[in-house]
């Protein structure tokens, strides 16, 4: 058995979660890879190498949802599953906290785990010339926005073959249904239940109301083009990659071929992880 581990040095219980994780893996014959910075965590530990990511059983994250969505990025295409280990506050994507990390690696190697599968993105920018110029997956969203001022943008926005309309606006938010919960919903966009294939387009800061959230089927192929005439436009992958691009770029984003396989356990859902990290439920339900 193969597991990766992947992780975030800022959480001051990463090493304390660490530890015990290594420990229970050693203890039960689980071969273990560390990405680069946890090596000063656990010195004499093998790296983990992302060509060698497809042979993982496991990839486990230490941190928050952050860390979760850079790890599935590793694994993109691979269908390793991903266990997220809750360090922070939110985790709205994580499985478990630190004190059931353990347990949580038994039960999933012992088969007792249940595969959530995500759709992902797949994101090209390309040059006014057609030249692909960054290729990225991304589980939660791809946002095009103002880099430097905060000046409103122009983009031609086409589904498929077929023109959408041009938006005036801050930028827009392509994003999944895993994603919706994320930036998109603070831009105004829908909540997207994760068994729903699509794609949403959610403008930030529209210059004219009727310019709504849109949601389109998974089997389009959603163009954005930039018309303005500016130099600092950005392309922002799952909040963490970004890429700059001219006037006349654009940015392709369709299905990924492969989903991602969150592990989640019996209980957990995905209604029952909105009323517990987003507080969804009237009042009553809330004081209770």
């Amino acid at each position: 058995m193969r597991m990766g581990v992947v992780g975030h040095p800022r959480y001051a219980v990463l090493s304390e979660a660490l530890t015990r994780l290594l420990r229970f893996a050693d203890g039960h014959g689980i071969e273990t890879f560390l990405e680069e910075p946890l090596l000063a965590e656990a010195p004499g530990r093998r790296v983990l190498v992302a060509e060698e990511c497809d042979t993982f059983h496991l990839l486990v994250t230490l941190g928050g949802d952050g860390t979760l969505l850079r790890g599935a990025r590793l694994v993109a295409g691979c269908g390793v599953p991903v266990l997220g280990i809750n360090l922070g506050h939110l985790g709205f994507l994580t499985s478990a906290a630190p004190a059931d990390a353990e347990a949580a690696v038994r039960e999933f190697f012992a088969g007792r785990a249940v595969m959530e599968e995500r759709m992902a993105l797949h994101v090209r920018a390309e040059n006014a010339a057609g030249e692909v110029c960054g290729s990225y997956v991304a589980l939660n969203d791809a946002v095009l926005h103002k880099g430097g001022v905060a000046r409103m943008i122009r983009l031609l926005v086409s589904a498929s073959d077929e023109e959408v309309g041009s938006y005036s606006a801050d930028g827009i938010i392509l994003s999944t249904p895993t994603g919706s919960t994320a930036y998109s919903l603070s831009a105004g966009g829908p909540i997207v239940a994760p068994g729903v294939d699509c794609i949403v387009a959610t403008p930030i800061s529209p210059h004219t109301l009727a310019v709504r959230p849109l949601v389109l089927p998974a089997s389009v192929t959603v163009t954005v083009e930039v018309l303005s005439p500016s130099e600092e436009l950005l392309l922002t992958i799952d909040g963490q990659q970004d890429t700059r691009l001219a006037p006349g770029d654009r940015v392709v984003v369709s299905r990924a071929e492969m989903p991602v396989r969150l592990v989640r356990f019996p209980g957990q859902s995905f209604f029952s992880t909105l009323r517990q990290k987003l507080r969804w439920g009237d009042l009553v339900e809330r004081d209770g």
